[in-house]
């Protein structure tokens, strides 16, 4: 029988290419979105009709423990629960420092750590239950050496986000393995998008392998994860930015 796997933020950018990674490999697959209704509804049936395995999108806002629960009553209703869970949600409400305000910063930090705690907490229930598990947290190089004052508080949330990593592996240990990914600059639309030439081209001179990353090559790292070949990994945080150099 095939796992499910549950992406927060799966519609678009680095969650959708983990979703079609997954689904190729056999995965079952739950697409969580916020907002982005009509590219979930479409990636669900391209999953069903191109891999041939199960496939749904549920809405949720994943900072409210309420429509967490909800999500994941859904989806046990369905799959009974999740083998995997890749907590890929977030927002990053780029600007200058003093033209940011406090009710900015909280909605970063309740997405983007809040909302992979309501998640993580909750499918964790059933993977003790079943004495399996994989939680992969889609960190960022923003969280470790990385830094924009533009993105001060995105920056704090991965920062935060890979604390979370640690004290959720001691927690859920010896049976859940929890990891975090840290990707760098991944050329997704919405990450490559409002910069201007000039930037974007001294970011890549920062980068050993001189390009930025396919949202591809985070899923593959995803998926060996989610593998058996990496049962042995647990409490770690993993790069993958090319060999990118700290910024700022």
């Amino acid at each position: 029988m095939a796992e499910t796997i549950l992406i927060t933020g799966a519609a678009k950018g680095i969650g959708k290419a983990i979703a079609i990674e997954l689904a190729e490999n056999g995965y079952n697959i739950v697409i969580n979105y916020h907002t982005s209704q009509k590219e979930a509804e479409d990636l669900e049936k391209e999953i069903r009709d191109t891999y041939h395995v199960d496939a749904m999108s549920i809405q949720a806002d994943v900072s409210k423990e309420d429509e967490v629960e909800a999500m994941f009553a859904k989806i046990e209703k369905r799959f009974s629960g999740v083998y995997g869970l890749v907590n890929n949600a977030a927002v990053d409400l780029s600007n200058l420092v003093g033209l940011k305000n406090a009710d900015e910063f909280r909605r970063t930090l309740d997405v983007n750590v809040v909302g992979a705690y309501n998640c993580a907490k909750r499918a964790a229930k059933y993977m003790l239950q079943k004495e399996k598990g994989r939680i992969i947290n889609i960190a960022s190089t923003n969280g470790i050496n990385t830094y924009y004052p533009m993105s001060f508080d995105y920056d704090a949330s991965k920062a935060a986000l890979i604390s979370l990593t640690h004290n959720m592996a001691w927690q859920y240990s010896p049976y859940v393995t929890v990891n975090a990914v840290a990707p760098g600059f991944i050329g997704t639309e919405s990450e490559l998008d409002g910069y201007d030439e000039e930037f974007l081209k001294e970011e890549e001179e920062k980068i050993m392998v001189k390009r930025y990353g396919r949202p591809e090559e985070v899923a593959y790292l995803v998926r060996f994860l989610l593998s058996d070949q990496a049962a042995y990994i647990n409490n770690s945080v993993i790069r993958i930015d090319g060999g990118q150099t700290g910024s700022c």
